[in-house]
């Protein structure tokens, strides 16, 4: 009997190992996304009165952790049994980011007036702040149950020739490391100023190197969010382009006949704006037809 448990906890071991080991090389094929992701995030994370910024946050993690429970195993049956869906639903993910991304761009170059006319979400009734957070929240969400989708498929496919259990246990983990490491990143972020104001009240605002770091975050962070807010929206770009690209033969023999000197990051990023002010004129035309008919 003791034998059986030591042989047990050996296999364990084993598993653990090779888990750890597969990890290791999944995060990095995933590196790409998993930044891309921060970018998305932290802009969606950003834009709310100081006190609702960590509440939230932290909805959308949660949101986040039930993406996770539902791709991981849906996956995971998807590829045992049906693999063929896998591509369709990543291409419909990249489909609603460069949509998404396009019509930020779109409204950053051609409704500067209106966006300014806007009103600041702190200055809002207590009423549309609650419905603004839940908008915000909701679209977060969104986006980040479809870079979900491509992290885990992208993930998996470097462990496909091996056992289920390290199937399930290398992808899983990824899963959760990203979760908790991109959204641990975004509440750091938006909590700068708080820290830097910390750091300038323990220096009683006398003049020394800890009011300079509090003074340098608290001036730091508006640069920060506005530069998130434009990043976010390239790396939507920028990943729904990488999913076309690479999933879309057509597109891909395409891409190959192209000259060498062109980065692919140019490519991607290109694809992706085209077929997002595609789906964007799309959209905007079926709004018209829906007006007119009413």
């Amino acid at each position: 009997m003791a034998s059986g448990f030591f042989a047990l906890f050996d296999d364990i071991a084993v598993l653990l190992d090779d888990v750890a080991t597969l990890t290791k090389m999944a995060t990095k094929q995933t590196a790409g996304i998993l930044a891309d992701d921060l970018a998305v995030n932290a802009e969606k994370a950003s834009g709310f009165v100081s006190a609702r910024e960590l509440p939230v946050l932290w909805k959308i993690t949660k949101g986040s952790f039930l993406n996770k429970l539902i791709i991981l195993p849906a996956v995971f049956l998807l590829s045992a049994f049906f693999p063929v869906a896998i591509i369709p639903i990543l291409l419909i993910g990249g489909l609603y980011l460069s949509y998404e991304g396009a019509l930020k761009i779109y409204e950053y170059l051609f409704q500067k007036k209106e966006a300014k006319a806007e009103v600041k979400p702190e200055d809002l009734p207590a009423e549309e702040m609650a419905e603004y957070e839940k908008k915000k929240i909701k679209s977060a969400i969104i986006v980040d149950f479809i870079l979900s989708i491509e992290i885990v498929i992208i993930a998996l496919s470097t462990v496909l020739d091996k056992p289920l259990e390290l199937q399930i246990g290398v992808v899983s983990t990824v899963a959760i490391l990203a979760t908790i490491g991109v959204y641990g990143i975004v509440a750091l972020i938006v909590r700068m100023d708080d820290a830097g104001l910390k750091l300038i009240s323990i220096s009683k605002n006398k003049p020394g190197i800890v009011r300079s770091i509090g003074t340098g975050l608290v001036k730091t962070l508006p640069f920060v969010v506005k530069s998130l807010s434009v990043i976010g929206t390239l790396a939507m770009v920028l990943v729904a382009g990488g999913i076309f690209v690479h999933n879309i033969h057509l597109v891909h023999d395409h891409i190959k006949s192209l000259p060498e000197l062109i980065p692919t990051i140019l490519i991607e990023f290109g694809v992706g704006l085209v077929v997002g002010f595609a789906a964007l004129l799309i959209a905007k035309l079926f709004v018209k037809i829906v007006k007119k008919k009413k």
